[in-house]
């Protein structure tokens, strides 16, 4: 018999091969087609509104038992989806991502719809392909008692908001996991076993992967989503909610719906890309004319986000004028009381609005709420002595200014003592870690607590 495969270390987990895993990268990221039609394999694509941000499916090449469950976190602005798809030319398989709009879920229902009947196809016919590459009888009798059923592992808010629509529209049992406790299955998943996972960012090193290791505790964990919760982890699932802030993911969203044409989140992201926060924000050069060096501060250090808002806003009467790099504008009118005063006082120099451009008001954004969410995390890094800080949550998006924010924030203030590290699939550990507590029956896991202690006894 061949040597016992490697194993995810969590009690009541899934009992997953990881043993040569590999993240995806050389296949272009796509939006999943309204009209595709699903089926087996690591060519399917699933039909839905909803799109991936990226495509890094987890490839599990020595994976080759079913996975009759998926999982979904449903937040207050996204919603993220993990499943299991067989390849078609190996025996393994993959982990896949996908992620749709909240507000969207009928999205969200159809493509799961949809997956679940590939999913009972695919299980209807497996057991004899099965039998054929594990030789074991009663393995296949086991997994085939598991398989009579598909399950959706759900977490986040809507698990509950949803419930019993997904158990309606979906005719299946939705088991409903609490929301910290995936998100902690899933970041210990990702640190521990999943190699190129983890990696710390800075501008002269952008991607600086971090080796897995099974030695991880304590940590913080900062998970920014619509808002953001900051979770001290001592152990594997013992963990406790130490802080957080209403200003997060949801905050940008919502402001930058006001301000700017963005149509989405990641339309604000490529706007911030392309932005110049010092036409908005006032800087430590704007007041000293170069930097603080005493205390530290740059020339280019933020004083003050929007700071040069109020200053040009003052110098005109007619307004604000937001544009962006295709014509679009957005036009806030000045009081007309106060324009028609100084019109007679001033002179036609009024009579044109503020005008700012969404990119850089988009920028100055991003980096103002990153800076808040950077900060609170040290703080409470060095109220609970924790030197490592995790930074999850589909907020992130591996977008650049952010994590070098975060990164620059986490360094600054600790003096280089503690570090700041991000992930791949920052958005999807309450998704993974709901994927992961689905438990058949005698299913084992790696370097568990309970495992130790039965050791220790023998």
């Amino acid at each position: 018999m061949p040597s016992s495969p490697r194993r995810i270390p969590y009690p009541g987990s899934i009992r997953i091969n990881v043993e040569g895993a590999f993240i995806v990268d050389d296949e272009p990221a796509s939006s999943i087609s309204p009209n595709a039609i699903p089926l087996p394999g690591s060519a399917a694509v699933i039909s839905g509104a909803g799109r991936k941000t990226h495509n890094r499916d987890i490839v599990l090449p020595h994976h080759t038992a079913d996975v009759s469950h998926i999982a979904v976190d449903i937040g207050g602005s996204l919603a993220k989806l993990v499943y299991f798809t067989r390849d078609d030319d190996s025996i393994g398989g993959r982990i896949n991502f996908a992620m749709f709009e909240t507000e969207k879920i009928s999205d969200l229902i159809g493509f799961m719809s949809k997956l679940i009947s590939v999913k009972r196809q695919s299980i209807s016919g497996s057991s004899s392909e099965t039998s054929s590459i594990n030789g074991d009888a009663n393995q296949v009798a086991d997994a085939a008692s598991e398989k009579k059923q598909i399950y959706i592992m759900a977490t986040g808010g809507g698990a509950y908001k949803f419930y019993d629509r997904l158990r309606k529209e979906l005719d299946v049992e939705i088991w409903q996991e609490d929301e910290m406790e995936c998100l902690i299955v899933g970041l210990d998943f990702f640190i521990t076993e999943i190699p190129f996972e983890v990696f710390t960012y800075s501008e002269q090193n952008p991607m600086s992967f971090v080796s897995a290791k099974p030695d991880i505790y304590p940590y913080l964990l900062v998970n920014i989503g619509s808002g953001v919760s900051m979770i001290m982890v001592s152990g594997p699932r013992q963990f406790v909610r130490i802080g957080g802030s209403s200003l997060g993911g949801g905050t940008l969203w919502g402001l930058l719906s006001l301000l700017t044409g963005a149509k989405s989140f990641d339309d604000m992201l490529l706007m911030a890309s392309k932005g110049d926060n010092s036409n908005v924000d006032m800087l430590v050069g704007d007041i000293y004319g170069t930097g603080y060096d005493r205390i530290g501060l740059k020339s280019s250090t933020i004083a003050s986000s929007f700071g040069k808002v109020f200053k040009k806003r003052l110098q005109s009467t007619d307004g604000v004028e937001i544009s962006d790099s295709t014509g679009s504008s957005i036009r806030i009118e000045g009081d007309q009381d106060e324009i028609e005063e100084n019109g007679e006082e001033e002179g036609a120099e009024f009579s044109t609005p503020a005008r700012f451009k969404a990119e850089d008001i988009s920028r100055s954004l991003l980096y103002a709420i990153s800076n808040n969410i950077g900060q609170i995390a040290y703080l409470q890094a060095q109220r609970y002595n924790l030197q490592h800080i995790y930074f999850g949550g589909s907020f992130i998006r591996g977008h650049p200014q952010t994590m070098n924010t975060l990164s620059y924030a986490i360094n600054f203030w600790s003096n280089g003592e503690k570090k700041a590290y991000f992930l791949r699939h920052e958005g999807y550990l309450g998704a993974v870690g709901a994927f992961l507590k689905r438990q058949p029956t005698g299913w084992g896991r790696k370097n568990s607590m309970e495992d130790v202690r039965k050791a220790a006894e023998l």
